[in-house]
């Protein structure tokens, strides 16, 4: 508890937070219920992108990440251009701001070191890079905490992160791929550690018993169109990976299957919408999952999971439902072969129903035996997260503690 002669430590979260994607926000909460488990009496704040979602969900005041409200459209006017190009400059002097007012700031999980997706260097990779500079600017701890990384072709992308990374003053990953990615980018990492992905310590919800026949099936959807570097090819990449998905959901309900389509983020819809016409069968639902919690609900309750999205491959893994991954990025492959899995991906650019039909009817055959082997590393992953946040509080609340002394002096 803080003493009652000093003032609480001021904390604040930082991210695209609020804005659609159910894994950034679930990585949010694994972090918010640490600091009310572990340091009740933390302040704690945000600077996100839905502050609005942020402070009705979890309690807590956010401001808006960036003062242009259009900064994710494609500025093709000369007034959103000049719009933007301020925008810039008023951020800086925003988050700087607001990253002083802190003892320490918290960036939760999230692909925040890498391009797999789409990305433009100076949207998130610039917030971040003013981020991490204000931090070192002020004294202000800041802490990327249990984060995915990747390496960057773009030379700018690549540069702002890697002095993001380096600024930063306390780094962990969700897995080694990342740790190994942040040191080809010329980061030390000899002190940075690996744990499994923030998510994995939320609540798990009770899994539902096999059914005697076979039962319903996840297939959760992506709104993808490729990497960073796949701009030219985005729109065959995405015709290719919704006719192949499209397909398999079609050969599931063939056999008398009933799906359920899950999505990650908001942008996801409009696949889910596409597989529903093209398909049009009863047995074909989609879920209205508004959090990482409502994903683990629902695919506790599938017999076989076959899914895109990094998050809901970690939903599915965690409440131990046997589990194929639609592979984008390294970043899947790395998760399935930590939970026991990695026999079991299927490549998101190249989705040929046919096989991934074979590879789903192989899983389903393991499914028992997979389903203790998910138990079993559940239960390290949990262990290897109570160690995270152990060391969390080591690294950061000490240096909160000085932090306070020295304004306490001034």
């Amino acid at each position: 508890m803080t003493p009652a002669n000093r003032t609480p430590v001021r904390v604040g979260v930082f991210g695209l937070l609020g804005s659609g994607n159910l894994g950034n926000d679930g990585s949010l909460e694994a972090v918010l219920g640490y600091l009310r488990a572990e340091h009740p009496g933390a302040v704690v704040d945000a600077l996100c992108g839905g502050p609005e979602v942020v402070t009705a969900r979890y309690g807590i005041p956010a401001t808006r990440l960036h003062w242009y409200r259009g900064e994710y459209r494609t500025a093709s006017r000369a007034g959103a251009i000049v719009g933007k190009g301020l925008g810039k400059l008023v951020d800086a002097v925003r988050t700087a701001a607001w990253v002083r007012r802190h003892d320490v700031v918290i960036v939760p999980g999230m692909g925040v070191l890498e391009a797999t997706l789409p990305l433009r260097p100076w949207g998130f990779p610039y917030s971040l890079f003013l981020l991490c500079a204000s931090g070192r600017l002020f004294g202000t701890r800041v802490a990327l905490v249990g984060v995915g990384a990747a390496p960057i072709g773009n030379r700018p992308t690549r540069a702002l992160v890697r002095w993001s990374a380096r600024l930063a003053g306390y780094r962990s990953y969700r897995d080694a791929l990342s740790r190994d990615a942040m040191r080809a980018m010329g980061v030390d990492t000899a002190r940075d550690k690996v744990y499994p992905d923030l998510a994995f310590a939320l609540p798990t919800p009770p899994a539902s018993a096999p059914s005697g026949s076979p039962g319903p099936v996840c297939v959760g959807v992506m709104d993808f169109h490729g990497g960073n570097d796949d701009r030219a090819r985005a729109e065959e990449i995405h015709r290719r990976y919704l006719d192949g998905t499209t397909r398999f959901v079609r050969a599931l309900v063939e056999d008398g299957r009933p799906v359920r389509l899950l999505t990650g983020d908001e942008c996801d819809r409009p696949v889910v919408a596409a597989i529903l016409d093209a398909v049009d069968s009863p047995l074909v639902t989609a879920a209205e999952a508004a959090s990482l919690a409502d994903l683990m609900k629902e695919t506790a309750a599938a017999d076989t999971v076959v899914a895109t999205r990094y998050h809901n491959l970690v939903c599915a893994l965690k409440v131990g439902t046997p589990t194929l991954a639609l592979s984008y990025a390294a970043k899947s492959d790395a998760l399935m072969d930590r939970m026991g899995l990695a026999a079991y991906r299927h490549p998101a650019r190249e989705v040929d129903a046919g096989q991934l039909l074979e590879q789903f009817r192989a899983l389903e055959k393991r499914s028992a035996e997979l389903r203790r082997t998910l138990t079993e590393r559940n239960l390290t992953a949990a262990r290897q997260l109570e160690d995270q946040f152990t060391a969390l509080t080591a690294a950061l609340f000490p240096a909160a503690d000085h932090a306070h002394a020295l304004r306490e002096a001034k």
